[in-house]
């Protein structure tokens, strides 16, 4: 099966448009239905073995879909049951209940199978299923070996990872055509333990993906540790934060990193440490500031928080100086910067709503004029021009305190590294640090603490060299 990484992802309204377009060249809906169920029947008998297999069916495209594979299935010897929630709406979706030509169970009098296939209701769900379908779903899902979901998990919001109503866990999600952002953002994405892709013959192109594995570069032959980058960690009031965010910059790949003004001894030897000053900050060859793990938010902090947005040398900003800042005083800093908020830092900064965790976060680089790394179980990183990759899962064992410090250190690092040789970019640097933090953790295993995850950056280098 094609891996994830890069894949376009595409919102109900982008891949119904992709779809009309097809239509539209002379495709019929029936004939990409045909498609949908041939690309869903292989799937399904090829884990399905000898097993009987019952395809749950809605009254639209998706369970048109659902009677399509049915008999596909059959006519290739599966055993096969259908229950659907009613009779079918759509044209086509009638004409594929009707060259099914077997009997149709009542949803809430089927018997279980050991292979469920859900094919109830797909992309474009707007409110949740009844109790009874629910019910019905949840009690068949229970009784199941195997469980299938057919472009989404019935009672799955398309575009922004909620549940409408209550959704089992399944083994296995056949996105159709191109993932959706449920596919990645919580907590729908939980509900799935693997998503498959199926190409159904409809061009897709977005300007969201899915974070993919860098391709870096050793330091060239007459490199110098000044060439390589150089990051400058501003230190506060929790000095251990800093720490953590400089030593991930020494080993994320910068070739010299500074501590400004800290005051704790356990710092790595390989890391400089030097009083903080306008002075410090103003170094031309600092490729990479950071400012914000274990700052603080008293007036000291406030004041260094101003002189670094002051400089005009690249800036990451993380943690209490999220705080401390408005989208309009970001907005007026020129020079390249990129945000790394959590959850409550970006409300605090950008406002709560209920909208999609990509929208918000395009909005919010569009206001601020910054990258947005929107930290979580479903990390979002957007820039400015609209630009979007969204990270698949991570290890839970990163949510730990420190592991967020680290990830700052570790994009300063990548900023400072690709802006070495030429204008950074902002986008590339944090999708090159989220993948390598998330690789960190999957090498350090399970109950790591930060400190551990830092060590473990250099082996998630290693993988992409």
């Amino acid at each position: 099966m094609m891996p994830l990484d890069g894949r376009p992802i595409l919102t109900a309204a982008a891949m119904r448009a992709a779809e009309e377009q097809i239509i539209a060249t002379g495709t019929s809906v029936s004939a990409l239905m045909e498609r949908v169920g041939a690309a869903v029947a292989a799937q399904v008998r090829r884990l399905a073995g000898d097993q009987e297999v019952l395809i749950l069916c809605g009254p639209g495209n998706n369970g048109g879909d659902g009677y399509v594979a049915a008999r596909l299935l059959a006519a290739a010897g599966q055993r096969v049951r259908v229950a659907a929630t009613g009779a079918p709406r759509s044209d086509a979706a009638i004409a594929a209940r009707h060259a099914w030509g077997r009997d149709v169970e009542a949803l809430g009098a089927a018997a279980p199978a050991p292979v469920l296939v859900d094919a109830l209701f797909g992309t474009g769900l707007s409110r949740g299923l009844g109790t009874d379908v629910a019910g019905a779903l949840a009690r068949l899902a229970a009784a199941a070996a195997l469980t299938i979901a057919v472009d989404l998990p019935s009672g799955a919001a398309t575009d922004d990872g909620r549940l409408l109503s209550p959704v089992p866990d399944y083994d296995l999600t056949l996105a159709l055509g191109a993932l959706k952002p449920s596919h990645l953002l919580q907590p729908a994405a939980a509900r799935s333990q693997r998503v498959i892709v199926l190409d159904i013959a409809v061009p897709v192109a977005s300007e969201a993906s899915v974070l993919a594995r860098p391709r870096l570069s050793a330091p060239v032959v007459d490199a110098h540790k000044y060439s390589r980058g150089m990051v400058a960690v501003v230190a506060g009031a929790m000095p251990g934060a800093s720490v953590l965010a400089a030593t991930a910059a020494a080993r994320g790949g910068a070739g010299y990193v500074l501590l400004l003004g800290g005051a704790s001894d356990r710092v790595p030897h390989a890391i400089v440490r030097r009083r903080f000053d306008a002075a410090a900050i103003a170094d031309k060859r600092i490729g990479a500031l950071l400012v914000g793990p274990g700052l603080g938010r008293d007036e000291r902090a406030r004041e260094r928080l101003e002189a670094a947005l002051a400089t005009d040398r690249p800036l990451v900003i993380d943690g209490d100086a999220l705080r401390l800042l408005t989208p309009q005083k970001l907005a007026a800093r020129k020079g390249p910067m990129i945000l790394t908020p959590h959850a409550g830092e970006f409300d605090a900064l950008f406002g709560a709503d209920a909208g999609s965790k990509i929208d918000r976060a395009r909005h919010a680089a569009a206001a601020s004029g910054a990258t947005i790394v929107f930290k979580g179980p479903d990390t979002v990183i957007t820039a400015p021009d609209g630009g979007v990759v969204v990270a698949l899962a991570a290890s839970s064992w990163l949510s730990t305190a420190g592991t967020g410090d680290v990830l700052a250190g570790l994009v300063a690092a990548r900023l400072a590294v690709n802006g070495s040789n030429a204008m950074p970019d902002p986008l590339a640097a944090a999708a090159e640090a989220v993948w390598l933090h998330g690789e960190a953790a999957r090498r350090a295993g399970p109950a790591f603490i930060a400190d551990d995850l830092a060590r473990h950056l250099p082996e998630a280098i290693a993988a992409c060299l």
